[in-house]
């Protein structure tokens, strides 16, 4: 149980053996490390951290949790020992204490505003399970001027995606020159998201199973993380 405000989440990530893993993949793409990704239940907020790892494989990231209500807490694990899977994903519960009242999402619309900025997200009439699509985001700052991206976590952008109810996940990201290594695979197919021009972004899908899923689409503008989440359909 945790309360509202500033906590500190630690935590070591053991190898089948039991040693910590200590070994992770490094490089200039957002592929790296470890993302430790926290949404509430109800998919009503979402935190995206990449914690340092110390020398020892102990994890400890600051998390201020500003709502109360259950959370799923998701560990996206890329390490870099031989035999070891691309990545991984481990998640545990957790409760933050105070009165909880769940929100449903909201359809699908179009444009979303997040402290002055514009998002227009263009979506395909249909998406579909396994099925690569491309998303095509507009954002403006609040002068109504196109917003030039700046990495942040080794990608241009975040797309975060929950389902409603069971929680799956899947995550994708937009690349530049300067942030490579951007592609995503499930199963036997890749995505893969690319600037599409001044403030335009062409953000990579590929969902694994039908349903409502809430995208977390997350970028960097003058030093602010701004969120724009958004409700998918997948049929």
């Amino acid at each position: 149980m945790s309360h509202t405000g500033t906590t500190t989440i630690s935590f070591t990530v053991r190898e089948p053996s039991g040693a910590p893993l200590t070994s992770y993949r490094r490089g200039a793409g957002p592929h790296t490390g470890i993302h430790l990704i926290i949404v509430r239940r109800d998919l009503g907020l979402i935190i995206h951290r990449h914690p340092p790892i110390g020398a020892t494989g102990r994890i400890a990231q600051p998390v201020d949790f500003t709502s109360p209500g259950p959370y799923r807490l998701l560990v996206d694990v890329y390490p870099a020992v031989k035999g070891a899977p691309r990545n991984f994903q481990l998640h545990a519960n957790l409760r933050v204490a105070g009165a909880y009242h769940p929100k449903p999402l909201p359809a699908f619309a179009a444009v979303d505003t997040v402290d002055g900025y514009r998002i227009a997200l263009r979506v395909p009439k249909r998406i579909h399970p396994i099925d690569p699509v491309t998303l095509t985001a507009t954002i403006t700052n609040p002068g109504g001027k196109l917003v030039t991206f700046h990495p942040w976590f080794g990608a241009l952008a975040h797309a975060i995606f929950f389902r409603a109810g069971t929680l799956d996940y899947f995550h994708t990201h937009v690349c530049g020159p300067n942030t490579p290594g951007c592609t995503s695979i499930f199963g036997g197919a890749k995505v893969v998201g690319r600037p599409a021009g001044p403030g335009k972004l062409n953000v990579g899908v590929l969902l694994p199973v039908a349903g409502t899923w809430r995208l977390f689409l997350q970028f960097q503008d003058r030093g602010r993380i701004l969120t724009a989440p958004f409700t998918l359909q997948v049929r």
